[in-house]
């Protein structure tokens, strides 16, 4: 049960430099792969070896099985960590890597599947008892199917893909018009993005919280819950802001056991392996019902780890290793963290991209806070993939302040040569329903109206 070697990080930007950091205090040596648009990037640099995977596309580079296989290959890398996004939740990845003798960081083929289409994974849950969102668990074949569902479960409803992630192929419709017109987008979404044109509908939940529960589980049968983030603060339907604990869940005594324990039923369905997250969609009377399992690290997980004091890649490397999660410490949780997503986007023009070579990066430090950044002054930040650049976390003793904290942190920030969102992010912190907790998935447009 040793940990790896050499462990090949299938990603790039600051999740790449953040796995590198735990397997260099492990004594693992690191492969970084990247495209041609990344040859400079920090992440390339910082790592023992690295391997050219291609032209800046991501189908022909980080999103390409055969390209990670090849570096796999090249290098002779026993191990590989997929971070999030590209190939994280790529079952056709996880296969190569067992056929080579590779181990993959991250779930079994099994999970991945059962977890992979939103509309299997409903049907899995209910049989499981835990509690899913009102609404017809099928595909819905032509748009007068939708119709109906809809005048079933009653309007406003989401018309979602079912393999969809990160808000693609997501549709709230309050009429039949607007459902009518969703639907073809929809399903030309979900086989442009995720190879699947299947699309389903539910019941939209109002004035909805987005809580999730980070699960940990080994191949032993041991699963742990890490406690809850929200994740509210949303543009288009993508999280910029995540806190934990919950503001919503603290104000429901019970509440926060219930959805943990619901977590933990959701991941022992599917026998689930590694570190996990179970996503939840909640109301503002407390109600709550499983929305998704994202089967990977999240780009969250940072305040988990502050509050918990565990390393989330390196429990993830062990239990891949095959070690038991019930020889480990018990968990806890301290104090309050809050994570601010920082992106190269204009948050005024529909949060519309901003790529571009950072002129000057400056980022903070002091007690409490912690930055995980893929970029630094001098760095391209390329049209090509997602626009985040880092993320700041302030921890502190109590939700006040650690929003303290975030807002001295800000003033400390500097970027230039590319729009940033991080105005956004001073104007959220200061907001008095943001320091109430009261924080929906429309906060950004209710409260900074901003559209997106």
């Amino acid at each position: 049960m040793a940990l790896p070697d050499k462990l090949l990080i299938a990603n790039r930007g600051e999740i790449a430099r953040r796995i590198q950091r735990t397997a260099r205090r492990l004594g693992i040596t690191t492969v970084a792969v990247f495209s041609d648009a990344d040859a400079d990037a920090p992440f390339v640099k910082e790592a023992d070896e690295r391997v050219r995977i291609g032209p800046p596309p991501p189908k022909e580079s980080y999103a390409s099985v055969d390209a990670i296989v090849a570096a796999l290959k090249s290098s002779g890398a026993d191990a590989v960590h997929p971070g999030y996004g590209f190939l994280s939740e790529n079952e056709n990845l996880v296969a190569a890597c067992k056929d080579l003798g590779v181990t993959f960081v991250g779930p079994s083929v099994h999970a991945m599947r059962a977890m992979g289409s939103k509309i299997e994974s409903k049907i899995t849950m209910v049989e499981a008892g835990v509690p899913v969102v009102p609404g017809p668990i099928q595909a819905l074949e032509h748009e007068d199917d939708a119709v109906k569902a809809a005048d079933a479960i009653g309007y406003p409803v989401m018309l979602k893909a079912s393999a969809g992630g990160g808000g693609i192929g997501m549709a709230k419709c309050r009429n039949e018009k607007q459902l009518r017109s969703a639907f073809d987008d929809a399903r030309k979404k979900g086989e442009m993005f995720f190879g699947s044109s299947r699309v389903f509908i539910e019941k939209c939940i109002e004035k909805p919280h987005h809580v999730e529960v980070q699960v940990l589980a080994d191949r032993h049968g041991n699963v742990h819950h890490l406690f809850e983030r929200e994740c509210s603060v949303q543009r288009r339907n993508q999280k910029v802001l995540e806190e934990t604990p919950s503001p919503l869940v603290d104000r429901f005594p019970g509440m926060r056991e219930q959805l943990c324990a619901a977590a933990v039923l959701a991941a022992k369905a599917v026998k689930y392996e590694n570190a996990g997250t179970v996503e939840f969609v909640a109301g503002e009377d407390g109600s709550f019902f499983f929305l998704e399992m994202n089967t990977r690290l999240q780009v969250e997980h940072p305040i988990t780890e502050v509050t918990t004091g565990l390393d989330l890649v390196e429990l993830q490397l062990r239990v891949a290793a095959g070690e038991r999660l019930d020889q480990l410490p018990a968990f806890s949780r301290h104090g309050h963290a809050i994570e601010l997503r920082v992106c190269a986007e204009d948050p005024d023009k529909r949060f519309f991209p901003s790529p571009g070579t950072i002129a000057t990066a400056t980022w903070p430090a002091g007690q409490g806070i912690r930055v995980d950044a893929g970029v630094e002054s001098g760095s391209l930040v390329p049209p090509f993939y997602d626009s985040l650049l880092a993320k700041v976390v302030g921890h502190g003793a109590t939700r006040a302040e650690a929003i303290a904290r975030l807002q001295a942190a800000l003033a400390l920030t500097q970027i230039e040569g590319v729009k940033t969102n991080l105005e956004m992010h001073k104007r959220v912190l200061a907001h008095d329903a943001f320091a109430n907790g009261e924080t929906d998935t429309s906060f950004l447009e209710t409260h900074l109206g901003l559209k997106s």
